[in-house]
């Protein structure tokens, strides 16, 4: 067994008895059963719901340890703890950045160790970063486009060449927000943390709020510099999920989509999804409308938060996960295109 693999079962177990403490009479039980250490338990001595609570700790384990596979992700350093954009390089790297409340960088990391093999500071501001894009030409498109608020008017995609550090501004607004913020929940549909480049325009992807229709919109915006008002193209309801992040694609036939959601359950059960939306391109750049494959992506305990995800090769997806608690943000080898 490979270190990496017994850092995931470690980390794995401990965070489930970590879970566990919370259940007071499970606690009582295993510090009254336990003779010196977690390992040195007399389970014979164990009342059957403690056995049932350990027995189902250790088999889960098992599986997610399977589930973990050598190779399935690479570990990303703590300078990118709240990752939220990804977008290739051209040479087999990967460009990321975090997203809002973090300092204005962008990172150029391998994807094969998750070591940061550049560091660049365009002198520009992170007001709220939320995704990454690139084009043919060189230029990387920084979404300022998060609005969790949704009272934002000074919504901005930055685009930079990292060969000359050239830097313009693509400033936009929504054609149907009237209120800053929108009087009711259901309204707010105007934050946005999904963003690709494709045809000569970018695409955004909005994100609906956690107790809404959970309706995600898609506009275009001209990729040059300039105030525009955004065209609205299209729309589609993804029950119980809110889209967190975007990708397309090198021949353009496939936009994938990653989404979340969280609630609590029991007013206090913690319940979590995750899940991966891969698009076919209709032919006509309204991605919405084309059939789609549905995958779950990893989690553990609870779903992490995948807030990225971009083709790696031909068919290849990876996507990161922000680093929450026991979950440390990591790239992964996700759903391949069929």
């Amino acid at each position: 067994m490979d270190l990496s693999r017994r850092a995931c079962v470690a980390e794995i177990f401990f965070a489930k008895v970590r879970i566990c403490y919370f259940c007071a009479p499970c606690l009582r039980e295993f510090v009254r059963c336990a003779s010196v250490s977690p390992f040195l338990l007399n389970f014979s001595d164990m009342p059957l719901f403690v056995k049932s609570v350990f027995s189902g700790l250790f088999v889960s384990s098992a599986l997610l340890f399977l589930s973990c596979g050598s190779g399935r992700r690479v570990r990303l350093p703590d300078t990118l703890r709240e990752v939220s954009g990804l977008a290739p390089h051209g040479d087999g790297t990967l460009w990321m950045l975090n997203d809002g409340g973090n300092e204005a960088v962008l990172y150029r990391v391998d994807p094969r160790t998750g070591a940061v093999l550049e560091q660049r500071t365009p002198g520009l501001t992170n007001r709220d970063w939320e995704d990454l894009a690139s084009d043919q030409k060189g230029y990387l498109y920084i979404g300022d486009t998060g609005n969790n608020r949704n009272n934002r008017k000074d919504l901005c995609i930055y685009r930079w060449r990292p060969s000359d550090g050239k830097t313009d501004s693509i400033f936009y607004n929504y054609p149907d927000q009237r209120l800053f913020p929108p009087l009711t929940e259901q309204e707010r549909q105007f934050d946005c943390e999904a963003l690709i480049f494709y045809n000569d325009s970018l695409h955004l992807f909005t994100k609906s709020r956690f107790n809404s229709n959970h309706l995600t919109r898609h506009y275009v915006l001209p990729a040059v510099p300039g105030r525009y008002k955004a065209r609205l193209r299209d729309s589609l309801r993804l029950p119980g999920r809110v889209v967190s992040g975007a990708g397309i694609s090198a021949d353009g036939k496939v936009l994938a989509l990653t989404s979340y959601l969280v609630k609590v359950r029991l007013g206090f059960i913690p319940t979590a999804y995750a899940t991966l939306w891969l698009f076919e391109n209709p032919g006509n750049g309204r991605f919405l409308q084309g059939k789609y494959q549905k995958k779950r992506l990893p989690k553990f305990l609870i779903a992490r938060q995948f807030e990225s995800v971009v083709e790696l090769s031909p068919g290849k997806w990876r996507a990161a996960n922000e680093s929450i608690g026991p979950q440390k943000a990591a790239l992964w080898r996700v759903g391949r295109r069929k």
